[in-house]
């Protein structure tokens, strides 16, 4: 499994979502960080919402906000 985290240069909400991210580090699968502001249809679909976390097995997503505690949880029962 992987997560992608998508994000963009300069979101202070990503910066504090990543510092939760690496609160549970040794516990998350391979992260994929992806900067939405380099294609149109991911700033259509999450600009308003970054940033966010998906799983790329079950496409299911967590929004901020989330604590350390929520992404396992997440990753636990998704």
């Amino acid at each position: 499994m992987t997560i992608t985290f998508y994000t963009t240069l300069g979101c202070h909400l990503c910066e504090l979502a990543e510092a939760e991210m690496g609160r549970v580090y040794s516990s998350l699968p391979a992260i994929n960080k992806v900067d939405i502001a380099h294609d149109e249809t991911l700033v259509a679909a999450y600009g308003e919402r970054i940033p966010v976390l998906k799983r790329n097995d079950s496409k299911n997503e967590l929004a901020w906000p989330f604590s350390a505690e929520d992404i396992l949880d997440w990753l636990a029962h998704t």
